[in-house]
C-alpha cells in the first residue's frame, strides 16, 4: 500500500507540474506586471475555454494530492 501511495503522490506531482505550466499567462510582459498596464481593466474577467479547463484540473489536483499526502502520513505512522 505505501508504494502504490509513493507512486500515486509522484504520479500527481507531476501532471500538477504540467497542468500549472500548461496555463496562459495573464500578463504580457514582465514590465506590465510591475506597473500596472492597461491589462488589469479585462482581469476581472472569468476564465472561459481552456484557460477554465487547466484551472479545475490543477484544483483537482491540487485536492488529490492533499488528499495522497494525508493518506500516506496516516499509513507511515501504523
Amino acid at each position: 500500500m505505501y508504494n502504490l501511495l509513493m507512486t500515486l503522490i509522484l504520479v500527481v506531482s507531476v501532471l500538477i507540474i504540467i497542468a500549472v505550466m500548461m496555463q496562459p499567462s495573464k500578463t504580457n510582459d514582465a514590465m506590465s506586471s510591475l506597473t500596472g498596464g492597461a491589462d488589469d481593466l479585462f482581469a476581472k474577467q472569468k476564465p472561459r475555454g481552456f484557460e477554465a479547463f487547466m484551472q479545475k484540473v490543477t484544483m483537482v489536483l491540487g485536492i488529490a494530492f492533499f488528499i495522497i499526502a494525508l493518506a500516506l502520513a496516516w499509513y507511515s505512522s501504523k
